[in-house]
């Protein structure tokens, strides 16, 4: 088991506290043994087992989680038999009828120290964002990154290729379940069609009753095709129009949203970095895992360059960046990365393969007028590194430990 301790380094200052510990992502990311890493480190701290109830809300054995009644039960009678605080666990809690409710009144009745995952990035809008003002915190988790990956490869073949697994993951993407298993392609496409079915029906089409679902599949096949490209209402409204469909601009941004809901789609804003104002138009779409894309639409390899930066960006993602796509003047910066004071910029290409190309990809660089880190990033192997800026082939630079 991987011990993902970048999630747990930002959870563990929260352990044994009365903040709520929200886990959210993908389905099927690692949200779940998240929770047992979660568990281990508190027995290992000295709490008594009996202390620890776990819930798993999509259970149909588990009779407790039937409805808030049956839990609020269970809860209540560890807590009136003896000991000190209650260590609450609560597995994809957005399918429990009134989950919100029960939360809540956990934190007025008892002294617990709770954790609930869920696959929704909307899973604290609205009422329980009031309930919980002040006391929650939340962990956004990712399938694993191409570090993750190299660890768990270590513990078995500590002389692994580095370039092989890389080129496997440019396929496969990160979903967890891929790397414990040995499984052959098709195993890995009936894998991860599954996720994807799952996420379409439970997360999008159930959760939000959504009828049109051959125009859904319609959007997100559109973004499948465009990861790492900018679109607008009106490219989205001409694509329909080609597949002879007419739909409103408040559909469109409607299923959008229930997209990013799910957290199957991510949006990046647009950012004048001379004028330091976000920009309206113009975002960049990227997938949550590009195994995904290839497993639904294929062709990661053939469209490597968008591949290689959705990977970039999702890792960016994953390691607490706020993400923005840099303009200055008539160039595009690929990523502008920030968290607190700094930040750092990144461009992104498949290879450096001639002069136009080393003028492009340096030379928006070279426009920004800060003294903050900059990278061009490729899959070349060497270094062509020049005016401070930093080149560095993508494979390693997703193992650095610190980007400033």
């Amino acid at each position: 088991m991987i011990p993902r301790e970048g999630y747990m380094r930002k959870i563990r200052p929260f352990m044994g506290t009365e903040v709520v510990k929200v886990i959210t992502g993908i389905r099927r990311c690692g949200k779940s043994v998240m929770l047992g890493l979660i568990r281990d480190e508190l027995l290992a701290g000295g709490v008594p087992p009996e202390r620890l109830l776990f819930f798993n809300c999509e259970s149909a054995v588990d009779e407790r989680v039937r409805g808030v009644d049956g839990i609020l039960s269970a809860i209540k009678a560890l807590a009136l038999s003896g000991g000190d605080q209650v260590h609450l666990f609560f597995d994809e809690i957005q399918e429990l009828a009134g989950w919100e409710r029960l939360i809540n009144s956990l934190l007025v009745d008892f002294p617990a120290d709770i954790y609930i995952t869920g696959s929704s990035a909307r899973l604290l809008s609205g009422e329980l964002a009031t309930y919980l003002a002040g006391r929650y915190v939340e962990i956004r988790m990712y399938p694993f990154s191409f570090a993750e990956i190299c660890a768990l490869s270590k513990t078995r073949d500590p002389g692994f290729d580095k370039a092989k697994l890389f080129s496997e993951y440019l396929v496969r993407g990160g979903f967890p379940f891929l790397y414990r298993y040995p499984l052959d392609e098709d195993g890995v496409r009936q894998y991860l069609s599954g996720i994807f079915d799952s996420v379409i029906l439970k997360d999008i089409i159930q959760r939000n009753k959504v009828r049109d679902v051959e125009l859904l599949h319609r959007l997100i096949l559109f973004f499948l095709a465009n990861t790492g490209r900018t679109f607008s209402s009106s490219s989205l409204s001409r694509y329909l129009k080609n597949q002879r469909r007419s739909v409103s601009t408040e559909t469109i941004y409607n299923y959008i949203d229930h997209c990013r809901s799910a957290c199957l789609l991510h949006l990046a804003p647009r950012e004048d970095l001379l004028g330091k104002e976000i920009l309206a138009t113009q975002e960049k779409v990227y997938l949550a895992d590009h195994g995904l894309r290839e497993t639904v639409y294929g062709n990661n390899l053939r469209d490597i360059d968008q591949i290689l930066e959705n990977i970039v960006y999702m890792e960016l993602l994953s390691r607490g960046y706020e993400v923005t796509i840099g303009r200055v003047k008539d160039a595009e910066i690929d990523f502008c990365a920030r968290m607190g004071g700094k930040r750092f910029y990144v461009q992104v290409a498949y290879l450096l393969s001639g002069p136009e190309t080393l003028r492009r990809e340096f030379g928006a660089l070279e426009r920004i007028p800060d003294n903050f880190a900059k990278y061009v990033l490729s899959m070349d192997e060497i270094d062509l590194s020049r005016q401070g800026i930093i080149h560095m082939n993508i494979r390693d630079f997703l193992l650095i430990e610190n980007f400033e």
